[in-house]
């Protein structure tokens, strides 16, 4: 495809207004590590300076109830909840996406017992692993058993009491048949619980068509949250009276300022709080999901789908033999990323990124390049392949300062 004809889709597509709500880098750089961290919404500084100078430092205390600092919990995941196909008393936002997995996969075994496997896949997240991992630990006889993602439903026995998948595979991009394994582990008996946080705000998810029972997913990837922004979990409404936070906190708590030395759980999901809720980052993450205001997921993911494509055929076309394909080739098994292998991919992505192309490495050898369809542009997919295409042609990547190590990769 030629530049002109990127830049023709771009002028026809339905979500190229929602690039101006973003602070764009300078200098002509090209972002392609959304699925990392997301980019800075415009809106976003003025709003922390007014908590910070207006409702922090005049209004102090009084601002938890006159600035509905009480409620900002509620009021983000109400946000959230029709991006992920759920309804909004059933997502809370609250605590980190590890801490939000332990929650949820600790009330899911407890509901489930005697059953003692919880089920994944090698290769997930690690978080997600080490999590239950430690879970595994702490409760005798609980077991984290992995298997190879076409032999899950074979494994879905009667001793199963919960099924912890990613998504979207954050190596490889891979999708899961989400309806279909949740099915599955509905009928084995078993509680599914999904890591959406490669997926949400990227792809069109439907949590509760699919029959998903609990979910967890980060804010600072596609919902442009900013760094470290606070993780938002889903419990399907059938589920709720059922299950209960092991992490019983006083904002969980269904009077938190009677200060009684009892827990009783709020009745709503507001029980899957623990602490108090971090003002300044909530206030970041509703601008993030503010981005979405008045945009299709349906567009969203058609377009994820054709920039994804359109980099990988582009690579294949002007590179060819020079990488290999390390993500699905079918656009609708991928998620809204390409992955790419090379023996030496760490090196060639710190020299693009010194061309101006951000992307990112995995180990072992995987270049990872992600696609934010409110920001990323066709012509962007175009200049990304035409730089990688000089740093592998001049071999720029073999310079030694490409290859040291950084802490963040």
């Amino acid at each position: 495809m030629t530049r002109a004809q990127a830049a023709a889709l771009d002028a026809r597509d339905p979500l190229a207004p929602c690039r101006a709500r973003f602070a764009l880098p300078e200098g002509g750089a090209i972002y392609l590590d959304g699925n990392s961290l997301g980019m800075l919404p415009r809106a976003t500084p003025e709003r922390l300076r007014t908590v910070v100078e207006g409702e922090w430092g005049q209004g102090l205390i009084g601002s938890w109830t006159s600035a509905g600092w009480m409620d900002l919990p509620v009021r983000v995941a109400a946000r959230i909840a029709p991006l992920i196909g759920a309804e909004p008393h059933e997502v809370m936002v609250a605590d980190s996406t590890s801490v939000n997995l332990f929650k949820l996969a600790a009330a899911a075994v407890k509901a489930r017992r005697p059953r003692r496997v919880i089920l994944s896949e090698p290769g997930n997240f690690p978080t997600d692993l080490y999590v239950l991992q430690e879970l595994a630990a702490l409760i005798p006889g609980l077991e984290l058993r992995t298997v190879a993602a076409d032999e899950i439903e074979g494994a879905l026995g009667e001793e199963v009491a919960l099924l912890l998948l990613t998504h979207v595979h954050y190596r490889t991009g891979a999708v899961h048949d989400m309806a279909r394994l949740s099915a599955a582990a509905r009928r084995a008996g078993a509680i599914s619980l999904w890591d959406l946080s490669h997926s949400a705000g990227a792809l069109d998810l439907d949590l509760r068509g699919a029959g998903a029972d609990l979910a967890v997913g980060c804010g600072y990837k596609y919902l442009n949250g900013g760094p470290g922004a606070p993780s938002f979990l889903y419990v399907a409404e059938r589920l709720q009276a059922e299950l209960s936070n092991p992490v019983a906190g006083w904002m969980g708590h269904a009077a938190p300022f009677a200060f009684e030395d009892g827990y009783r759980p709020c009745g709503s999901m507001r029980r899957w709080l623990a602490g108090t809720p971090p003002i300044l980052g909530l206030a970041a993450l509703e601008e993030g999901v503010r981005t979405f205001e008045g945009v299709s997921m349906a567009e969203v993911r058609a377009k994820s789908m054709r920039l994804s494509e359109l980099f990988l055929d582009e690579v294949e076309a002007r590179l060819p033999g020079v990488f290999a394909r390390a993500c699905p080739r079918d656009p609708a098994r991928r998620g809204s990323q390409v992955s790419l292998a090379h023996p030496d991919g760490y090196a060639i992505v710190q020299a693009l990124i010194a061309e101006g192309v951000t992307g990112d490495f995995r180990e072992p050898d995987v270049l990872r390049f992600g696609f934010a369809p409110l920001y990323t542009r066709y012509v962007d997919v175009i200049d990304a392949v035409d730089r990688l295409a000089e740093v592998m042609a001049q071999g720029r990547w073999r310079e030694p300062a490409f290859a040291l190590r950084k802490v963040v990769t």
